[in-house]
């Protein structure tokens, strides 16, 4: 588990095709790896990898096919810069939100403006995502932990600081930039907790108009 609070960036140096999966380098950065040991986990832009080496300088983590299909990382080129999270401890503060590390889609950057200091975004989430985001909720954006300002269907709003601008890859987006997305964890244990007992029923993973309305939480 992680917070979406974001440690350092690191840079990605090595990418290696092995078998339809892929294995990757990663130069740390900033990030303080004397507490990291094989087999702990490491949320690169968003997505919780694996250490398999510890070079002293980065780590090495393998991707799996399943990973490759749902998230960014098969368009990453050598030098892209990552977000890069360790995984919480229970001294960790919560300084985000609760963050697993299992990316849900893909998102795109629509458009960017300045707003004061700040800088706003405007992207749009899979279609099948957008029942899940919220106004003045929680999601993460490349391992991102941000609030949503503004939703429109499929699309939404973030405003974000300075300091985030700065210490993130959130800084380079332009208009086009494909991100990793997580919905609220929540939120996904809320659907599948409201459809009771019809959770253990086939195809019944997600809540539908049909039924909502034969629940009473919805008039058709």
């Amino acid at each position: 588990m992680f917070t979406g609070i974001i440690e350092a960036v690191g840079t990605i140096t090595a990418l290696q095709p092995k078998g339809g999966d892929l294995r990757l380098r990663v130069n740390s950065g900033k990030l303080d790896l004397a507490d990291v040991k094989l087999g702990d986990s490491i949320a690169t832009n968003g997505v919780c990898l694996t250490v398999v080496d510890l070079p002293g300088d980065g780590y090495w983590a393998d991707v799996s096919a399943e990973t490759l299909a749902v998230a960014s990382l098969k368009n990453w080129k050598l030098g892209d810069r990552v977000n890069l999270e360790k995984a919480l401890t229970p001294q960790t503060r919560l300084g985000g939100h609760m963050v697993s590390g299992h990316v849900d889609g893909i998102g795109e950057v629509l458009w960017r403006k300045t707003t004061a200091r700040a800088e706003q975004f405007r992207l749009r989430a899979p279609d099948e995502l957008a029942k899940y985001i919220a106004h003045k909720g929680s999601i993460t954006v490349d391992g991102t932990s941000l609030t949503v300002n503004a939703v429109d269907g499929a699309e939404f709003e973030l405003t974000i600081v300075p300091h985030t601008i700065a210490e993130t890859v959130i800084g380079g987006y332009q208009a086009g930039t494909k991100v990793n997305l997580e919905v609220d964890l929540i939120a996904r244990y809320l659907e599948r907790l409201l459809l009771g007992d019809a959770a253990a029923k086939p195809k019944s993973d997600g809540l539908t108009m049909e039924f909502l309305a034969q629940h009473g939480f919805y008039k058709a």
